[in-house]
């Protein structure tokens, strides 16, 4: 069962979901809470390889991500950081969230963004049970003009589904979780034990 609004903020002043910063009482509609980009970016040097052998051994690709993705890119509030068209690029969002081990939260892009082709996430939208961390977004231009993208604009909407119980291994918990305890861009762990 989905959270409405009501239960989103009762959750919230309860302190079962955190999020940091607490989001304004006009951010929770419906049964979605509104995410804001980050000040973070990474995206992909094109001009060093045309290609990426995702069946190459686990070295061999974490290699070859490190020398196709940038550096973090840290982008003032007062600055836009611009995606060209079919660009995908790598952000944080502003907020921090603490899920607990019985729910799981989606998060799905804004249509007023989407209509202008800005795709805020290529497949991963759930968000585990036991997440902790601020949530990386892959950010595609599909569109056929540059989108200037400001840190602190609204980017995605976040729900949340309450689960029949708690989750025996929550993310945070696990020690295989690739992107546990996030703050930054952290670049792809394909194919990490």
């Amino acid at each position: 069962m989905r959270l409405c609004d009501k239960e989103i903020n009762i959750w919230l002043k309860k302190k079962k979901l955190i999020i940091t910063p607490m989001p304004s009482k006009s951010s929770i509609t419906g049964i979605t809470v509104d995410v804001r980009l980050g000040n973070k970016f990474r995206t992909f040097n094109n001009e060093k390889k045309s290609f990426i052998d995702l069946s190459a051994d686990k070295e061999n690709i974490a290699l070859e991500i490190k020398k196709n993705m940038s550096r973090e890119i840290f982008v003032n509030n007062d600055n836009v950081f611009f995606i060209s068209p079919k660009e995908l690029i790598l952000a944080t969002t502003l907020e921090k969230f603490s899920i607990p081990d019985n729910l799981v939260g989606w998060l799905d892009g804004r249509s007023s963004l989407a209509r202008l082709g800005l795709m805020i996430h290529a497949t991963s939208h759930r968000v585990d049970p036991g997440w902790k961390g601020n949530i990386v977004l892959e950010c595609f231009n599909s569109g056929n003009i540059k989108l200037a993208l400001r840190p602190g604009m609204f980017i995605a909407a976040l729900s949340f589904e309450t689960l029949s119980q708690s989750v025996s291994h929550p993310y945070s918990s696990r020690n295989e979780a690739k992107y546990r305890n996030q703050k930054s861009v952290i670049i792809s762990r394909i194919n990490q034990d």
